[in-house]
């Protein structure tokens, strides 16, 4: 098979290569059970390398290509044939909510036939604006309403567990800032709620790399997460600075909002790293004028010396360009036991690095219900060589028996990881 060849040449270049043990990492180093341990003071000078513009080539899947899990895992196709499948949810009933952010649907997929696939795929509802975000309402088993998170406003339809279609229209909840015309910069919108069901929090990413909203006023309200009413009433900023939270998740012991964020660009191959971090109300985190505390962005030199200090610092850094989208904490049992205790992530792969990164989904163990600082390569494959890229990893979510699903828009299907079956 070239691509296993492919890959496991350019594994064993990478291993030769990294003696020097740096906290940085690229494809060539990523494979499955691979640890990587990124802190605030292993952080380059900003353009201690030159910026690279180096989009993946996509690919079809390479014959007998599959995504590598870790031993004692085992992967299956549970879906293909979709169309730009982004983010997941799982509703109560097992069923699976997959937004179609092109075309402006969201699917849902029931079940699994005697070959494992879905045995049902339909279309929950259409003519949306660049869907990312679903989230049922109110949360526990029993849910009136399905949000869904456009990239000018959160909507919701009439829901009972079960339905496969849309009981009714879509009802605009709020409008959420955006571009003219919609879909321009960061246009991801996620939504989730907080357990008591009384909050909404919606996330903004900014329209530009690191414009303020001095230099550029449709930044305002943006590099946000928002938090409203589930009417949508009472919007306000929850949290700032923080660049693009393409993923929300809801700590299921403490109640914290987490977020995946990709962080800004052009600052060379190793800034700024991505991270996922719980978010505190009324806390910023630092873009556009800073980032992973007070280091200052060269490009807005001698701007706002009264937030330096108080910059909040995510929990876990990533390396920079990976993208790091949907995420989500593991509350099944199916997974090795060691395994449960973690956060996973989707990590879509850079267009900016020399050296291409991410194109895989990570594991993060936590202690005590927060992030040890370390994160481990969880399933890999996706890339064929320096140049092509078969897959891209964007949603995850837990099946009713635990398993894993993993979105992946490059070859447009839907992943089941398994442990020991």
């Amino acid at each position: 098979m070239k691509w296993m060849t492919i890959a496991v040449a350019a594994l064993l270049t990478a291993a030769s290569a990294t003696g020097d043990q740096s906290p940085f990492s690229d494809f060539r180093a990523e494979r499955p059970g691979v640890i990587h341990r990124i802190t605030a003071t292993d952080l380059p000078l900003p353009f201690a390398t030159s910026s690279a513009r180096n989009p993946p080539k996509s690919v079809p899947r390479p014959d007998g290509a599959m995504p590598q899990p870790l031993p004692g895992y085992a992967v299956a196709l549970y879906a293909g044939g979709l169309e730009n499948p982004r983010l997941m949810r799982t509703a109560p009933n097992g069923d699976i909510f997959v937004a179609e952010s092109r075309p402006g649907r969201v699917k849902v997929l029931r079940g699994r036939d005697a070959s494992g696939r879905a045995q049902a795929v339909e279309v929950f509802a259409e003519g949306l604006t660049r869907p990312f975000g679903i989230a049922f309402y109110p949360p526990g088993p029993n849910p009136t309403h399905i949000y869904v998170g456009n990239t000018d406003s959160v909507v919701r339809f009439p829901y009972q567990v079960g339905d496969l279609k849309a009981r009714g229209a879509a009802e605009t909840i709020a409008a959420v800032p955006t571009s003219t015309p919609p879909g321009r910069g960061h246009w991801s919108r996620d939504i989730v709620f907080s357990r008591d069901g009384r909050k909404m929090f919606v996330s903004v990413g900014s329209l530009t790399n690191v414009d303020d909203d001095e230099m550029n006023p449709a930044e305002k309200d943006r590099a946000t997460v928002l938090e409203f009413n589930p009417d949508g009433t009472g919007r306000r900023v929850y949290a700032s600075g923080i660049r693009n939270a393409v993923g929300l998740a809801v700590h299921p012991q403490t109640g914290q909002i987490w977020v995946s964020v990709n962080e800004r660009d052009a600052l060379g191959d190793n800034l700024v790293p991505d991270y996922i971090s719980h978010i505190e109300d009324g806390a910023f985190y630092g873009w556009p004028w800073y980032y992973i505390g007070g280091h200052q962005d060269p490009r807005h030199a001698g701007k706002h010396p009264d937030l330096k200090d108080k910059v909040k610092a995510p929990d876990l850094l990533l390396q920079p360009h990976s993208a790091s989208l949907e995420m989500l904490f593991y509350t099944g049992t199916q997974f090795a036991p060691e395994h449960r205790s973690s956060i996973f992530a989707a990590e879509h792969g850079s267009w900016n690095k020399s050296q291409r990164t991410g194109y895989k989904v990570i594991r993060a163990p936590l202690k005590n219900g927060v992030p040890t600082g370390e994160y481990e390569d969880f399933l890999t494959g996706f890339v064929v060589d320096e140049d092509q890229v078969w897959g891209r990893p964007v949603g995850v979510t837990l099946a009713s028996d635990g398993a894993l699903l993993v979105s992946d828009d490059g070859s447009n299907s839907i992943w089941r990881v398994s442990y020991g079956k």
